[in-house]
C-alpha cells in the first residue's frame, strides 16, 4: 500500500519506534494489516485487502487514476493536506504500463521514507497475484541462524478449520500466511483461460521489471530490498500450493532477468569509463590526475555493484531456479527454459558455460512438448549469434544426436524448430553435420507436414541448390542470358540428382511444394526449363537422359500448378488456406507468365515427346492452368496448334492416362467463360465425329444380321485380331471423352447398343470390348439424364428416353450372367448408378415443364442385383473366389476389397433413393456382424438412411432379417445335412440382434419401432400355432431368446403391454414351465420383467426357482408364497384365481386389458412413474390369465 504523503513523516517516526521497541523485546509480533500510526491508508488498505478482488474492473480503474492523480498533486505541494485513496499494487496491475510506472515511483518515494510499510506492500503484492485472498501476519526476527527461529518454518495443513498455514523467513520478518484449503483448486489468475490469463501474465511480468529498473539507480542497492524480496520468493517457490510455486517462480526469474539488464547496463558503463580512463592517461596535467583518481574511483564503484548484482543473480539461480526448473507443473519448466536461453543470450559472460547448457540440453529430453519447444527456441537464440558460437562446441558435440531424432517430434511445432535450430547450425558450422546427418534431414522434404518439409527445403537449396556454380572456361565470353542459364542448368541438375537417389518416386509434386518458398525463382524459370528440355544432346554436351527429362516434365507441370492453385496437396497439412491480397496478386502474376510462354512453347514440347505415353499425359495436363484472361489468349493460331498436336497425340495413343488427361485438358479449354473456346470445341467436335465415323465403319463390318430358323433374328460379332484392336482403341476413345463431355448428338447409344445384344454362345464381342460399350452407354444415359430440363422439350422425347433406360437395363441384366467378372462388375455398376440418377432427376424436376417418366426396374432384374451381391460381395474365406485373392500380395486384396465395397455402396444407393424396396437391405443386414471389419460402415449408413425415411420399415427390415437367418438356421438343422456357408449360428444370430439393439440410442424417438419388434416377434412365433401331443411347443420358440435382446429398449409403459401382448398369446396353450423345452419363454419373460425391475434376464431366471423375488412389492410375494402348486396351470385351474387377482388390480388396468396392447400412451412416461410401478409389481400377475410362476 502506498502511503500518504502528508502523513509520511509521522509514519516513519512511528515505525522506527515501533522497530527499536521490537528490536529490544528480541522479538515480538507485528500485524501488517494494523497501523498503529494514524495512517488512514493503510486502514483503508487492509479493508480493501480482505474483500474478494471481484468488483468492477471499470470502477477500479477509474478510481486508480483519480488517486494517482491526487498523488502526484500531494507530491508536488506537500504543505497542503489532502485525504487520498490508496490504491493496491495488485489494483495497479490492471492499469497497463504508464499507470504502473508512475505508481512505482511513488511507491519508491514511500520505501524510502518508510521501507518497512512498502514492503510489506510489494510482499501482499506477490501473494495476492497468487490467487490468495487470505491473511498475512508478520513477526520480526533478529537474526536468520537462529536454530529455533528455523525450525518454525512450517507449512501445514488444518482439517478442523479448513485452513493451510504457511510461516517462512522473509528477513527481518517471520511471515504467516493463512488460506482456505481449497485454494490449490482454484485458478489462480496467471492460469485463467481467455485473454484476462495472458493480459495479467504480460502485466505481472512487466511489473516486475519495472520495479527493478526504477530501484536500478536507488534502492536496489541497499541490502535491504532485494534480500527480503528474494526470500520471500524463494520460500514461496518452494512451497507445495502450485498458485505460490508457479506465481513466484514467474516472479524470480523475471527479477534475475531484470538484473542481467542491470548488470549490462553497469557492463556498458564500465566499459565507458574504463575509455575514458585511458584517455585522461595520456594527458600530464594535474587536474587530468585527480580525474583519473574520480574515474577510477567510479570504476570500482560500478564493478562492486555489478559483483553485488551478479551475486543476487547467483543466489536466485542456485535458490529457486535449481529447485524447479525439474517441477512436476510442466508451466514451471517452460518458464525456466524459455529463461534460461535469454539469459545465457544477454549476459554470455556469466552464464554461457557448459555448466549452465547442460540444463538445456537435460531439458530436450522432457516430456512435455512445450518444455521441448522452449530448449529449442532458446538455442536458435545462442547459435544465431556468431560470437557465441565457440563456447557452444560442446555443447553440440554432446546433443547433436539429440537434436537430430527430435526432427521426429512427435509434436509438429517442436519437429519444425528443431529443423530451423539444425539449419542455422549448418549455416554456420559446416564440420557440425555429417553426409549421413544431412541424407537424413533432407529427407524430410517428403514429410506430410507442409512447415516441416518447407524447413528441409529451405535446407536442401542452401546445401545443394545454391552453392552449385557453371564451371566455363570462357566465362568473360559467354553474355548474362546464357551464365543464367548454365547456372539454371546446373542447379536443375543437382535437383534431379537428389531427387533419383532418393527414390521416391511420384513424390515431384511434394519436393516441389518443399522448395517453392525459397527457391521459387529457380522453379518460375519457365523460359529456362523449356529450352532445356528443347535444346538437343548434341548442341551443348551431353544432355539429359530420357529418365532426367520425364522428372524435368514432373517438375515442370508440378511448378505450374503450385504457381496456379497454391500450395494446397492431398495428403499435406499445415499449409496457408487463406491467401491475402498480395499473395493473391502474386498468383495471378504467375498464371499470366505461365500462360504466355507456354501456349506457344507447349506445343513444341509435345511434339518433341510425343513418342512417350508418360511424358505427354503430364504435359497435357498444363493447359488445365492457363489463364483466360492473358493477353496470349486471343492468340487462336496458338490455340489451334496445341489442339493440333493434342489430336495428333491422341491418334497415337489410347493408354488410358493420356486419354484422361486429354479429355480434361480438353474440358478446360471448352469452357464456356474461356476465350478460346469456340477453337477449342470445334477442334474436340472434329476428334469425336472422326472416332463416331470410324467406329460406325468397323462396326458396320464386324456385327452381322444372322437368321436363325424358328428362332427370330440375332447379331452375331465377327472381326479378326486387327479389327477389334481398332474398336477396342476407339471405343476407349469415346467412353474418355463422354465421361467429361456430352457427346449425345452424335447418336452413341443407337450405334453402340446393339453389340450388347451379341450372345457370347454365338460369337459375341470380347470382354474388353463389352467393358467399353458398358461404360460408354452408361454415360450415354447419365447425361441424358442430367440435361433432362433442356433436352426433353415433349412428351415423345421423354418416352423415348424411358425406353433407352429400359432397353439399358435389360441389357445390363443379361450381362450381369456374362463370364467374365469384370464385364458382371461394369454391368452391375452401370446399371445400379442410371437408376440411381434417375431417380434423383425425378425427385428435382420442375413438374410444369416435361421431365423423365416414371420408370421401375423389373422384379427380374431387383433380384438378379441382389443375388449379384450375395454372390460378389459377402465372399466367405472358403470360397473359391477369395482363395486366389489370398494367396496373392496385400495390395491385390486391398484391391478386390476396394471393389466390393464399391459394388456394395452402389447397391445400398438404391435402397436409400428409393429404387429399390426397403425389405431387400435385409439380405445386406445379415452380414452386419461377420463382415463388420470390411463393410461395416457401408451397412450402418445404410441403416442409418433408410431410418430417417422411415422408422417402422426400417424396424421392420431388421426384423425381417433375423427372421429369415432363424428360418434358414431351423431348416438346416431339420434338414440334417451339412451347414451351409450361408446359414449363420445361433450365437451369431443373437449377436446381430445384440448389434441391432445398440443403434436405438434415443428410446423416445425409437418407442414404436422397439415395440413393433416385439410384437412381430411374438407373432412370429405363436402365430398359427396349434399344440399337439406331438409338438406341444412352436416350433420358433427359441426365437424368443433372440428377441430378449430388445428389451432392454422398452420403455417402461411399453413393458407391461407386451407382457400382456405375449400373455394372451400363450393363454390358449397349455405351458409347463418346468420342462426344458418352455426355457426361451421363460428367458424372454425373465427378460421383460428383469428389465422393468433392473436386472438381467439371467439373473432373473434364477430367481424364478427361489420362493422370494426380490425388489417385488409385498403382496406379489404374499401371492407367490401362497401358489405352490406343483402342476402346470390350465385355463380351466385358473378360473377361481382370477377373480382374487383382479381385485387388487388398479380401476384402469381392467380397462387397458381390452385396449390395443400396442397402443402408445398420450402422457409422456415420467408423468406414469407411479402407475408403472404398480403395474409391475401386482398387475403383472393381474392381467396373465394363463400362465404362473412355478416355483
Amino acid at each position: 500500500m502506498i502511503p500518504e504523503p502528508t502523513a509520511t513523516a509521522a509514519s516513519r517516526a512511528s515505525a522506527q519506534n515501533r522497530n527499536s521497541h521490537d528490536e529490544a523485546n528480541s522479538s515480538g509480533a507485528v500485524n501488517h494489516s494494523e497501523d498503529e500510526s494514524g495512517n488512514e491508508n493503510r486502514q483503508k488498505s487492509v479493508r480493501r485487502r480482505k474483500r474478494p478482488h471481484e468488483g468492477s474492473e471499470n470502477v477500479k480503474r477509474k478510481s486508480a487514476k483519480a488517486s494517482r492523480s491526487s498523488v502526484r498533486r500531494a507530491g508536488g505541494s506537500r504543505g497542503k493536506q489532502r485525504h487520498v485513496e490508496a490504491v493496491t499494487l495488485f489494483e495497479v496491475v490492471t492499469m497497463g504500463r504508464s499507470a504502473m510506472q508512475a505508481v512505482i515511483d511513488d511507491w519508491i518515494e514511500a520505501y524510502v521514507t518508510d521501507r518497512d510499510s512498502s514492503l510489506l506492500d510489494l510482499i501482499s503484492f506477490f501473494i495476492q497475484c497468487s490467487g490468495c485472498k487470505g491473511v498475512v501476519t508478520a513477526e520480526m526476527c533478529q537474526s536468520k541462524e537462529d536454530s529455533e527461529v528455523m525450525s518454525k518454518m512450517v507449512e501445514e495443513l488444518d482439517e478442523v478449520s479448513g485452513l493451510q498455514y504457511k510461516k517462512f523467513l522473509a528477513f527481518p520478518w517471520i511471515l504467516t500466511v493463512t488460506w482456505p484449503m481449497d485454494t490449490d483448486s482454484v485458478e489462480y489468475p496467471l492460469i485463467q483461460s481467455g485473454p484476462y490469463g495472458r493480459w495479467f501474465h504480460s502485466e505481472f511480468c512487466d511489473f516486475v521489471s519495472v520495479l527493478v529498473a526504477q530501484c536500478q539507480h536507488s534502492v536496489i542497492f541497499d541490502s535491504y530490498l532485494m534480500n527480503t524480496l528474494i526470500s520471500l520468493l524463494t520460500e514461496l517457490s518452494d512451497s507445495y500450493v502450485r498458485a505460490f510455486r508457479h506465481t513466484c517462480t514467474l516472479a524470480a526469474v523475471k527479477l534475475l532477468s531484470s538484473l542481467v539488464a542491470v548488470a549490462l547496463s553497469l557492463s556498458v558503463s564500465i566499459e565507458n569509463s574504463q575509455k575514458l580512463h585511458e584517455v585522461q592517461k595520456t594527458k600530464t596535467r594535474q587536474k587530468s590526475t585527480l580525474q583519473q583518481e574520480r574515474i577510477q574511483k567510479k570504476i570500482t564503484e560500478l564493478q562492486e555493484k555489478r559483483a553485488e548484482i551478479e551475486s543476487m543473480m547467483d543466489i536466485i539461480f542456485k535458490g529457486i531456479f535449481l529447485k524447479r526448473y525439474r517441477d512436476v507443473l510442466p508451466e514451471i519448466r517452460s518458464i525456466c527454459m524459455e529463461e534460461l536461453g535469454l539469459w545465457m543470450k544477454l549476459y554470455s559472460s556469466a552464464f554461457l558455460t557448459d555448466s549452465y547448457l547442460k540444463y538445456m540440453g537435460w531439458m530436450m529430453h522432457d516430456k512435455m512438448p512445450d518444455v521441448r519447444l522452449k530448449c529449442v527456441l532458446g538455442l536458435q537464440g545462442l547459435y544465431g549469434d556468431p560470437p557465441l558460437l565457440p563456447k557452444l562446441d560442446l555443447f553440440t558435440s554432446r546433443f547433436k544426436d539429440r537434436m537430430m531424432s527430435m526432427t521426429l517430434d512427435k509434436d509438429n511445432e517442436v519437429a519444425v524448430q528443431t529443423m530451423k535450430l539444425l539449419l542455422l547450425i549448418s549455416k554456420t558450422s559446416d564440420d557440425v553435420l555429417s553426409p549421413k546427418d544431412y541424407k537424413q534431414l533432407l529427407q524430410f522434404v517428403y514429410s506430410s507436414q507442409r512447415p516441416l518439409a518447407a524447413t528441409a527445403g529451405e535446407l536442401l537449396f542452401s546445401r545443394l541448390l545454391n552453392t552449385v556454380a557453371p564451371a566455363s572456361d570462357t566465362q568473360d565470353e559467354i553474355n548474362e542470358e546464357e551464365a543464367h542459364k548454365q547456372q539454371t542448368s546446373a542447379r536443375l541438375k543437382a535437383l534431379l540428382q537428389f531427387y533419383q537417389e532418393s527414390e521416391l518416386h511420384k513424390h515431384v509434386v511434394y519436393l516441389v511444394d518443399s522448395l517453392w518458398d525459397c527457391g521459387g525463382a529457380l522453379l518460375k524459370d519457365w523460359h529456362t526449363l523449356t529450352s532445356i528440355l528443347l535444346q538437343d544432346s548434341s548442341s551443348h554436351g551431353p544432355g539429359l537422359t530420357q529418365a532426367e527429362q520425364a522428372v524435368l516434365v514432373e517438375i515442370l507441370v508440378a511448378s505450374v500448378r503450385q504457381a496456379a492453385e497454391g500450395p494446397a496437396l492431398a495428403g499435406r497439412s499445415g499449409a496457408k488456406k487463406v491467401m491475402n491480397a498480395r499473395e493473391k496478386k502474386t498468383q495471378l502474376d504467375d498464371c499470366t507468365k505461365l500462360t504466355d510462354h507456354l501456349l506457344v512453347v507447349l506445343p513444341k514440347l509435345l511434339s518433341k515427346f510425343s513418342g512417350s505415353c508418360d511424358i505427354v499425359a503430364s504435359l497435357m495436363k498444363i493447359p488445365q492452368y492457363f489463364l483466360s484472361e492473358c493477353p496470349e489468349a486471343d492468340n487462336t493460331q496458338a490455340v489451334s496448334g496445341l489442339t493440333a498436336e493434342m489430336g495428333a497425340i491422341l491418334d497415337r495413343h489410347s493408354g488410358p492416362p493420356v486419354l484422361e488427361t486429354a479429355a480434361r485438358t480438353f474440358l478446360s479449354l471448352c469452357g464456356a467463360e474461356t476465350a478460346w473456346c469456340s477453337v477449342a470445341r470445334a477442334a474436340r467436335d472434329s476428334l469425336v465425329q472422326c472416332w463416331v465415323d470410324q467406329l460406325t465403319t468397323l462396326l458396320g463390318d464386324t456385327v452381322s444380321l444372322k437368321v436363325i430358323k424358328a428362332l427370330g433374328e440375332s447379331q452375331s460379332f465377327s472381326a479378326d485380331e486387327e479389327k477389334t484392336g481398332e474398336i477396342l482403341a476407339t471405343l476407349k476413345k469415346l467412353r474418355a471423352f463422354h465421361n467429361c463431355h456430352d457427346l449425345l448428338k452424335w447418336n452413341v447409344f443407337e450405334l453402340l447398343s446393339p453389340l450388347l445384344s451379341v450372345e457370347s454362345s454365338e460369337g459375341g464381342a470380347l470382354p474388353e470390348v463389352l467393358l467399353e460399350v458398358l461404360q460408354c452407354l452408361c454415360y450415354c444415359m447419365l447425361w441424358s439424364l442430367n440435361t433432362s430440363t433442356e433436352t426433353l422439350t415433349s412428351r415423345e422425347k421423354a418416352v423415348a428416353q424411358r425406353l433407352q433406360l429400359r432397353l439399358f437395363c435389360e441389357r445390363g441384366n443379361q450381362c450381369l450372367s456374362h463370364s467374365d467378372h469384370s464385364v458382371r462388375q461394369q454391368a452391375f455398376l452401370g446399371v445400379c448408378d442410371v437408376l440411381t440418377a434417375h431417380s434423383y432427376q425425378l425427385q428435382v424436376w420442375d413438374p410444369s415443364s416435361f421431365g423423365p417418366l416414371l420408370y421401375t426396374p423389373s422384379p427380374k432384374l431387383q433380384r438378379a442385383l441382389l443375388t449379384f451381391v450375395c454372390m460378389h460381395v459377402f465372399v466367405g474365406p472358403d470360397c473359391d473366389s477369395q482363395s486366389s485373392v489370398s494367396d496373392n500380395s496385400e495390395v491385390e486384396r486391398l484391391e478386390d476389397l476396394h471393389k466390393r465395397r464399391n459394388l456394395l455402396a452402389a447397391f445400398c444407393k438404391l435402397i436409400v433413393h428409393g429404387v429399390l424396396e426397403m425389405s431387400m437391405a435385409a439380405e445386406v443386414f445379415m452380414y452386419y456382424v461377420k463382415y463388420y471389419n470390411d463393410f461395416g460402415d457401408i451397412i450402418k449408413e445404410m441403416m442409418y438412411r433408410t431410418r430417417q425415411m422411415d422408422r417402422i420399415e426400417s424396424a421392420r427390415t431388421l426384423v425381417l432379417c433375423l427372421q429369415q437367418l432363424f428360418v434358414r438356421l431351423k431348416r438346416e438343422q431339420e434338414s440334417g445335412g451339412r451347414t451351409h456357408p450361408g446359414v449363420q449360428t445361433f450365437t451369431c444370430i443373437k449377436e446381430l440382434a445384440r448389434r441391432f439393439t445398440l443403434t436405438f440410442g434415443d428410446l423416445v424417438k425409437f418407442r414404436e419401432c422397439v415395440v413393433m419388434i416385439h410384437r412381430s416377434g411374438i407373432e412370429f412365433v405363436f402365430q398359427e400355432f396349434s399344440q399337439t401331443p406331438e409338438t406341444p411347443t412352436p416350433p420358433y420358440l427359441s426365437y424368443l431368446t433372440i428377441l430378449s435382446e430388445f428389451s432392454g429398449k422398452l420403455l417402461k409403459p411399453d413393458k407391461k403391454t407386451v407382457f400382456s401382448y405375449l400373455q394372451k398369446h400363450t393363454a390358449e396353450h397349455i405351458i409347463d414351465l418346468r420342462e426344458e423345452c418352455w426355457q426361451p419363454l421363460i428367458y424372454y419373460r425373465a427378460s421383460l420383467l428383469a428389465v422393468a425391475e433392473g436386472e438381467d434376464a439371467v439373473s432373473y431366471v434364477s430367481s424364478d426357482r427361489k420362493l422370494y423375488l426380490p425388489n417385488r412389492s409385498p403382496f406379489s410375494k404374499q401371492k407367490l408364497e401362497g401358489s405352490k402348486s406343483p402342476c402346470a396351470f390350465s385355463p380351466v385351474d385358473s378360473k377361481a384365481s382370477k377373480v382374487h387377482k383382479s381385485s387388487f388390480s388398479p380401476s384402469n388396468q381392467e380397462r387397458t386389458t381390452d385396449m390395443d396392447p400396442f397402443s402408445v400412451p398420450v402422457e409422456p412416461p415420467a408423468k406414469r412413474l407411479n402407475i408403472e410401478g404398480s403395474v409391475l409389481s401386482t398387475g403383472n400377475e393381474a392381467d396373465d390369465d394363463t400362465v404362473e410362476v412355478e416355483l
